[in-house]
């Protein structure tokens, strides 16, 4: 073998090695992003875009998990990375999933960055999530019900800063949605949490509390997540429907006294169903 063969032997082999490392370094990068080691995965994802055939997928991860390093340390260098990064991927060299991906990243991305002088910048990630949400059987249960979870709370968020005779129409579109995911997975925490909170969105009170007590006896069997679910009940329910409640049965004169009475009927259920 001359000499020239071999340097070129040797630079296809180290070619070879560095390209089947990099699904490798990928699979891992994921795997970092979904155990929240951030830090990790942003390293990760920096070797796997040495490879051109891994870099946009690469790129999707490592902006992702600088949006979530963003939302703990508040660094705005992380949401600029971040940014700048989405902004180099070729959504074409992505496969469907990965895709999906992008679409939840730049959702994220509007929906963190208080920059934008654009008063509808949560609608404008709410417009993102709902684009990922047509495909959202290309993820598995959890990221679908934090997808779900992003999309409504951007429109709460809008619905909230937007004019108050807007406001049913965008918790219509909510409760819809949360029957559908439901409907999908009785499993979903963000659906039970968003069903009784958009139900009190268009007024129906009756069925907030109804969805709150359903939610809350479910979340026994939810482990964790319904944990978390309890407290997000328990918190819509203590500070919003049921003051709303007590004034919709007592319109004038003192709502303190029901609101005494359904705090108490809440405690009494909740008390049954605690683990």
């Amino acid at each position: 073998m001359t000499m020239l063969r071999a340097l070129v032997v040797a630079s296809l082999s180290l070619s070879l090695m560095a390209q089947s490392k990099a699904p490798d370094a990928l699979a891992q990068a994921r795997d970092l992003y979904n155990a929240q080691r951030y830090d990790d995965a942003i390293r990760t994802a920096g070797e796997a875009q040495a490879i051109p055939a891994f870099a946009p997928a690469a790129t999707v991860v490592l902006a992702r998990a600088l949006l979530e390093r963003y939302r703990q340390t508040s660094q705005a260098t992380d949401l600029d990375l971040a940014r700048s990064a989405l902004k180099t991927v070729d959504a074409s060299a992505l496969d469907a999933h990965d895709r999906v991906e992008l679409t939840i990243a730049i959702g994220t991305s509007l929906y963190l960055d208080q920059t934008y002088n654009l008063d509808d910048r949560f609608s404008a990630a709410a417009e993102q999530f709902e684009l990922a949400l047509a495909r959202a059987d290309l993820l598995d249960a959890h990221a679908r019900d934090e997808l779900f979870d992003w999309w409504a709370v951007s429109l709460d968020r809008q619905a909230q800063q937007g004019p108050e005779s807007a406001r049913r129409l965008v918790y219509e579109r909510v409760l819809a949605r949360a029957e559908q995911e439901l409907a999908h997975n009785d499993a979903s925490a963000a659906g039970a949490y968003w069903l009784a909170a958009a139900a009190r969105g268009v007024g129906d009170l009756t069925r907030a509390i109804g969805a709150s007590v359903a939610g809350w006896v479910r979340a026994a069997t939810l482990g964790d997540r319904g944990d978390g679910l309890r407290l997000d009940l328990d918190r819509l329910m203590r500070q919003v429907i049921l003051p709303e409640r007590a004034h919709e049965l007592v319109p004038t004169g003192d709502a303190h006294p029901t609101l005494a009475l359904l705090e108490q009927q809440w405690m009494q259920v909740t008390g049954q169903w605690a683990r």
